[in-house]
């Protein structure tokens, strides 16, 4: 039986070291490939193509959700098992499997069985699929949005985001209007909830 080739993703080195330490063990698995942004893997999977992609979702410059999405749509036969520290709070289309981070080893490497060789998904016990999904080609965080909700995440008020950004009051509020629009949160809670999700604040 050929091995079943891996490639994982993830910005916390320290996991990344776990589970390539533990999956590296299995005689039939191999590493392909183990690297911590999602723009890096893109440029990978150009030329060699994994049985299975594993990721998070929270990085820096692309989070998972897009990087899932175009991962897709680039390569729809790629298969996918999303690891994230996040319980499911969006929805996914084409994933074949979400595990929490705090899962042992042991049922990761059932999960990766089941959905290579099984073909068949694996979701952690209590994972409810949401009825929530962000259309990322329509909605996509400006880097401007995306330093706003950073200032919010330091408890900054709208004053001193304007100050800070050199923008008046009235675009601040604009832009955080659309920031609250395009991730679905109608909170200040909200909106650190998913933006910790998608990797947009650490």
């Amino acid at each position: 039986m050929a091995k079943i080739r891996l490639v994982i993703v993830d910005d916390h080195q320290m996991f990344l070291d776990g589970i390539s330490n533990v999956l590296s063990k299995q005689d039939d698995m191999e590493i392909l490939k183990v690297v911590d942004n999602a723009n890096e893997a893109l440029h990978f999977l150009k030329d060699t193509i994994p049985d299975l992609l594993i990721t998070d979702i929270s990085m820096p410059e692309m989070n998972g959700l897009e990087f899932v999405k175009i991962v897709k749509q680039q390569y729809p036969d790629v298969k996918i098992l999303v690891v994230s520290m996040f319980q499911q709070i969006q929805s996914f289309k084409g994933i074949d499997g979400y595990l929490l981070k705090e899962t042992g080893f042991d049922e990761l490497i059932k999960a990766i069985y089941q959905i290579v060789v099984d073909d068949k998904p694996y979701f952690y016990s209590d994972y409810k699929a949401s009825n929530q999904e962000l259309d990322f080609n329509k909605k996509i965080i400006t880097r401007r949005e995306k330093e706003i909700i950073q200032l919010i995440a330091r408890e900054l008020t709208t004053d001193q985001i304007a100050d800070t950004l050199f923008i008046s009051k009235h675009t601040v509020e604009t832009h955080k209007k659309n920031i609250f629009l395009k991730l679905q949160v109608n909170s200040v809670v909200g909106l650190m909830k998913k933006a910790l999700y998608f990797g947009y604040v650490s």
